[in-house]
């Protein structure tokens, strides 16, 4: 169940954010706020849980131009054809909404860059929210092949974070 104090928190992360709209499930519970194109603040609500559709994306071939994935909502895995070779792709996708950090702390070295191997518990970055920082882990073995947000940045729940070339 959530705790009041956290939906107005949302809420005013909401507000304060370009996000339109934010549905958040936890511990059995579905939250959804919604901003209205009036004035008005959101509302929330609280439901009964949704299901998580895992739905496999396509990635663009080399000839065709780069197009950024729709988040999907659960974590993706697409394919890609490289040089003549299939290679499976894994999108490591945003948890929750709150703020992308790629380092434990300002000015220490980031968690994973590009060319990385990382393994199922590998720490790829944290994501604040609500004053709590969630360490998120890669839960997959490969290579850091792309770091699609920027530190610091607000991000959405299902948004794509990393990609990895998977082992």
């Amino acid at each position: 169940m959530f705790r009041l104090e956290d939906i107005k928190e949302l809420v005013r992360l909401v507000d304060q954010s370009s996000v339109s709209e934010l549905e958040i499930e936890h511990e059995g519970s579905r939250l959804a706020i919604r901003k209205s194109v009036q004035p008005a603040a959101p509302v929330p609500a609280v439901a009964v849980p949704a299901p998580v559709i895992q739905q496999p994306v396509a990635v663009p071939t080399a000839s065709a131009p780069a197009e950024r994935p729709e988040p999907s909502g659960g974590l993706g895995q697409e394919r890609a054809i490289v040089s003549g070779q299939a290679e499976k792709l894994h999108t490591i996708v945003a948890p929750m909404v709150g703020t992308f950090y790629r380092s434990p702390a300002p000015g220490a070295p980031p968690f994973v860059e590009v060319g990385d191997k990382v393994n199922e518990k590998t720490v790829v970055c944290i994501i604040e929210a609500m004053k709590l920082m969630n360490e998120i882990e890669a839960e997959v073995r490969g290579e850091i092949v792309e770091i699609l947000a920027e530190n610091g940045q607000l991000v959405e729940y299902g948004e794509p974070l990393f990609r990895v070339r998977l082992e």
